[in-house]
Order: C-alpha cells, then sequence, then structure tokens
C-alpha cells in the first residue's frame, strides 16, 4: 500500500490539562506540553505508517522553524516528505490545543500555508504511481483544484479518499459537489455531512454524497462510532470504550485505519473497526501520534476491547 496524504498539515502544540486560561499575566502548572504534527493529511499519514503503509505526503508549509519541526516529526515516523512545498512568504500551519480534563479539545489555529497548495505543486508522476490517495481539507484548495487532483489520480487507476476540515456550519455543498464523482471514499464527520449536505438527518446527508457520486462515506460520530453508507446500504460501527485523554487527532486516526483496512482488501465496514481501533488507540494519550502500535496490535486490541452499544 502506497499511500499519498496530500493537503493539511499542521503543527500542534499542546497543552494538558487546561480548565481555564489565567487571568491577566497570571500562570498556572500544567501537566504536559507536546508538539506534534497533525492535520487532516499529516494526521492521518502517522497513523497509516503505524499501521504498516508507505506514506508520502504532499502540502504547502513554510520554511519557518515551525515547517522544520514538522517535517522532523513526520520524517522521524517513517514518512516521505520530499513533496511538501516550502513557501518563503507564509507561515506553516500551527495550532495551540488547550486540552480539557474530560479530552475536550479548543483550538487557536494559524490557517498559514495550507491554502497556498496548488495545481503547479502536485507531483504527478509520483502520484500516478501511488496506489492511494488521501485529500484532506478540499475545501481549503478549492474544488476546482481537488477535483483536478482527484479525477487524475483515478484516471490512474488510484484508490482516492477525502476528509474535510472545515466544521459543518461553515461548509456547503456546493464546495465539495464537483469533486465527489472522483471520491471512492468520503470520510468526514456529522457535523460535516449535516453542514455540508445541508441536510439535517445523518443518513440522508449521507446518500446525497452518495447521490453526487462518492462510492462509500464513513462517517464518524464520537463516542457514538462511525456509520458506513453505501449503495449496499448503512451500518453502524461502534466505537471502543477507553478513558479518554486527547480526542485530537481521532478522525485522522479513523480514516487511517479505515484506509489501511480498504487496501487490505477489507469490507468498509471491518475497514471501519479497525479505524474505530485506530482512534481508540490514539485518544488514550495526548496527540495525533499518541500510542506505540502496528497493524497487530490495532486488530487485536479490536478483536478484545468491549465497544459502546
Amino acid at each position: 500500500m502506497k499511500v499519498f496524504t496530500m493537503g493539511v498539515h499542521v503543527l500542534d502544540v499542546l497543552v494538558r490539562p487546561v480548565e481555564e486560561i489565567p487571568e491577566g499575566q497570571g500562570a498556572t502548572l500544567v501537566e504536559d506540553i507536546r508538539m506534534t504534527a497533525a492535520g487532516t493529511a499529516g494526521g492521518t499519514a502517522l497513523t497509516l505508517a503505524k499501521l504498516g503503509a508507505g506514506v508520502r505526503s504532499a502540502g504547502a508549509i513554510g520554511t519557518d522553524p515551525t515547517g522544520d519541526m514538522l517535517v522532523q516529526l513526520l520524517n522521524r515516523a517513517g514518512i516521505d516528505t520530499e513533496f511538501l512545498v516550502r513557501r518563503t512568504d507564509t507561515a506553516t500551519s500551527a495550532s495551540v490545543l488547550p486540552i480539557r480534563p474530560n479530552g475536550d479539545r479548543p483550538s487557536l489555529h494559524l490557517l498559514g500555508a495550507n491554502i497556498t497548495y496548488g495545481l503547479d505543486d502536485v507531483p504527478w508522476e509520483a502520484l500516478a504511481e501511488a496506489t492511494h490517495l488521501h485529500l484532506g481539507g478540499p475545501e481549503l484548495i478549492g474544488v476546482d483544484t481537488a477535483t483536478r487532483i482527484l479525477s487524475y489520480a483515478k484516471e490512474h487507476g488510484v484508490v482516492t479518499s477525502v476528509d474535510l476540515l472545515a466544521p459543518g456550519v461553515l461548509g456547503s455543498f456546493e464546495q465539495i459537489e464537483a469533486a465527489l464523482p472522483y471520491v471512492d471514499h468520503f470520510l468526514p464527520n456529522e457535523d460535516q455531512v449535516l453542514g455540508f449536505a445541508g441536510e439535517d438527518d445523518l443518513l440522508t446527508g449521507a446518500r446525497k454524497v452518495l447521490a453526487a457520486g462518492v462510492g462509500v462515506v464513513a462517517v464518524t460520530r464520537g463516542g457514538d462510532g462511525a456509520l458506513v453508507v453505501s449503495a449496499d446500504g448503512a451500518e453502524p460501527v461502534p466505537a471502543f470504550v477507553v478513558d479518554v485523554v486527547d480526542t485530537t487527532g481521532c478522525g485522522d486516526a479513523f480514516s487511517a485505519g479505515y484506509l489501511r483496512g480498504i487496501g487490505l482488501g477489507r469490507t468498509p465496514s471491518d475497514a471501519a473497526v479497525l479505524g474505530s481501533a485506530a482512534a481508540a488507540l490514539v485518544a488514550q494519550g495526548l496527540g495525533s501520534d499518541h500510542g506505540d502500535f502496528d497493524l497487530a496490535a490495532a486488530d487485536a486490541f479490536a478483536s478484545s476491547a468491549k465497544s459502546h452499544a
């Protein structure tokens, strides 16, 4: 499995636990501060590499120290960063995440260079040699650019998948519709399906996406697990019961596990089980890169761990 994770790359700075921000110039002690690679492309790359896929990242970052750190963290995880383009005039995207004691994660986000990625930056020949393309955050680079990239991948026999970055409240169907016929696996969260599809019911929203040309929609629902919707019907996949430390990167971990399962020839529902297992393993620590696990460990966890009813 040779995967291109293309699109949003972010350096996360995570602080835990944070119950409130001190007033004025006050200070408070915390248990942990970490930096990790993240984003709908970068975070997904981390878990895909753990699960045994060969991963190349593509996207836009800055030439600043933040970008240097992001590249270092990705390289240390075994990810090929040759095709990350470096901008001299734009900062690397970054987030500061004060993690609440219950795992919730409000965000302070710098959009940075991600939105500057364009068709001239795409390594077309290398992309044609991949088995899978995961495009994270297509709404940031524009639907026309995303459609051209995804259609090229499909023309060359590459399995395509897409995850969204923007919250549903900021989404519209026009931002993604033209790209959907070239998407084999669509991997948003519940809020994004409802917001981008403009529907009040999750299944109705997922079916609207299917009708636009997507092969399978696998929707993450937090503690409620996932819903896999295809032409064959809809199947819920429960989440696993774990002590949640931080939900950062859980959606990306789900995408990675799901895609690894698809790459191994598993059904979408079985792939979603692996995705849920990967998300549960990441949720038990701080940051998108948490967890020293591989494919065998994730499968063993999925077969033995308790799931939510």
